[in-house]
C-alpha cells in the first residue's frame, strides 16, 4: 500500500450515499397486498417483519459506521478498499432479502440470510481494523478499541450460531440475526475500558 490519504469525511460521504440506495431498494420491495382488511394486512406480515430486521441490519451499520469514521481524519488506501469491500457486502442484503421472501423463510434461504450476515460483520471487521491500524500508527488507538473488536468477533459467532439453527427452527435463527442488531443500537454498549478514563492513552470525546 503507498502513503497516499484521503479525508475521511469524503469516505463517510459517499458510504451514505451507498448505503441510502441500499435502502430504497429494500423500500421498493414492499408491495401493497392484493386482499382488503386485516387478512391482507397479514399475508404482507412476513414481509413487513423482515424487512425491518434488514432495514434495522443496515441502518444500524450506519450509525457504527458514522461512529468509526470519526475515530480517524484521513483514510488511506486500505481503509479505501476495505470500505468498498464492506459497502460490497452491504449491497448484497436486498437480494438475500427478497429471496428468503420469494423462498417462503425456509430453511436454505434463512440460512443463506444468516452467511450474508457474517460476511458482511466480516468485512466490517476488516475495516475496523484497518481504522485501528492507523489509530495505532498515530498513537490515537485506545483500549476501548480493542474491546469493540471483541465485542464484533462475539456477534459474528451468533451469526455463525444462526446458520445451522436455520435448518432447525428458521424463525430462531431471524431472532439471533435480529438480537445482534440490537446489542449494536449504541456502538460501545457493552464496552467496558480496561483502563481508567484518566489514563494518558484515554482520548475523550
Amino acid at each position: 500500500m503507498s502513503h497516499h490519504v484521503s479525508s475521511a469525511a469524503r469516505l463517510e460521504a459517499f458510504s451514505d450515499g451507498v448505503i441510502a440506495v441500499i435502502i430504497t431498494i429494500m423500500v421498493l420491495e414492499l408491495k401493497v397486498p392484493h386482499q382488503d382488511g386485516i387478512t391482507g394486512l397479514y399475508a404482507v406480515l412476513p414481509t413487513i417483519a423482515l424487512y425491518a430486521i434488514s432495514f434495522a441490519f443496515v441502518g444500524i451499520y450506519w450509525i457504527n459506521h458514522h461512529h468509526l469514521c470519526h475515530r480517524t481524519d484521513e483514510a488511506d488506501e486500505l481503509v479505501l478498499y476495505t470500505n468498498l469491500f464492506f459497502l460490497f457486502c452491504l449491497s448484497l442484503l436486498p437480494f438475500f432479502t427478497s429471496y428468503v421472501l420469494e423462498k417462503k423463510l425456509d430453511s436454505f434461504s434463512v440460512a443463506l440470510y444468516a452467511s450474508s450476515m457474517v460476511v458482511t460483520g466480516f468485512s466490517f471487521l476488516l475495516l475496523r481494523l484497518s481504522i485501528a491500524r492507523r489509530l495505532r500508527l498515530a498513537g490515537k488507538l485506545e483500549t476501548q478499541d480493542t474491546s469493540v473488536q471483541h465485542k464484533h468477533l462475539y456477534s459474528l459467532f451468533t451469526y455463525l450460531v444462526a446458520i445451522p439453527s436455520a435448518f432447525y427452527h428458521p424463525h430462531l435463527a431471524l431472532g439471533l440475526c435480529a438480537f445482534v442488531t440490537v446489542i449494536w443500537v449504541t456502538p460501545t454498549a457493552g464496552v467496558k475500558p480496561r483502563e481508567d478514563a484518566s489514563s494518558p492513552t484515554s482520548n475523550p470525546r
